[in-house]
């Protein structure tokens, strides 16, 4: 039996980077999985993850920072999967620059891409979870608990992420509703590929275990947390840094 046999998961993010790692991961755990992608030139990569993963997964363009977006998602996946025991709250954006020289709009774009549209996720999502009982997982970063230069609007957003995700763990613990945060750290995706090397090599050196995370390590704590394996687990910060933050 697979951790996850008979769950259905929504992962907002989830066509690149370690959003496809959590998909991936979540179906190859027995997972019915939809997943979200926002641009249309990710369309084309979120349709053939969805088709290479055959009925366990399906693609939706949809922006979780618009509330009204995000409540019409969650309605479609309830309607066409019948259930929802699983949010994983992904999306994210970096617009990082030194706090002189941030816009508004930098600022802006962040904040809502990386924080209200946790809000507006877990709030729609909330209404049929009660019903039911889950796992919500925010995905916070451990620039959210020791800040990084350059990164005012991201490290406000991640730190933003954790306070929420214990308030949630809090107000509805009770209702068999479990909601904790995972804060990698330096994991090697595409927006870190960006990162020129003397960058890179001043992150390796902090890193006790001298490597950068995957995905995957990332998608398997999250799938533990989902899983009943974490049945007594909420209002948590579990790092995925390699001891980064330690």
């Amino acid at each position: 039996m697979k951790l996850l046999d008979g769950k259905i998961a929504l992962i907002t993010g989830g066509s690149r980077g370690i959003g496809e790692a959590l998909v991936r991961k979540f179906v190859e755990q027995g997972a019915k999985v939809a997943f979200t992608y926002v641009s249309e030139s990710s369309q084309a990569r979120a349709e053939k993850l969805a088709a290479e993963l055959g009925a366990a997964a399906k693609a939706y363009q949809s922006d979780a920072g618009d509330f009204a977006q995000a409540e019409a998602l969650i309605a479609q996946v309830l309607a066409d999967f019948g259930k929802l025991d699983i949010v994983v709250n992904n999306a994210g954006i970096t617009r990082d620059t030194l706090m002189l020289r941030m816009s508004e709009q930098q600022w802006d774009e962040v904040i809502q891409t990386n924080l209200k549209s946790v809000f507006n996720m877990t709030k729609h999502a909330l209404k049929p979870m009660i019903r039911t009982g889950g796992s919500i997982i925010n995905m916070s970063s451990v620039v959210g608990v020791f800040g990084q230069q350059g990164q005012a609007n991201y490290a406000a957003s991640k730190a933003g992420i954790i306070g929420f995700s214990k308030s949630i763990a809090k107000e509805y613990g009770s209702r068999g509703i479990r909601c904790n945060a995972v804060a990698p750290g330096f994991i090697a995706t595409e927006m870190t590929d960006a990162l020129d090397e003397k960058t890179k090599e001043g992150y390796l050196s902090a890193i006790p275990l001298k490597r950068l995370g995957a995905g995957d390590d990332v998608a398997n704590t999250c799938i533990f947390l989902a899983s009943d394996m974490g049945a007594y687990i909420t209002g948590q910060v579990i790092s995925v840094c390699g001891g980064l933050n330690c």
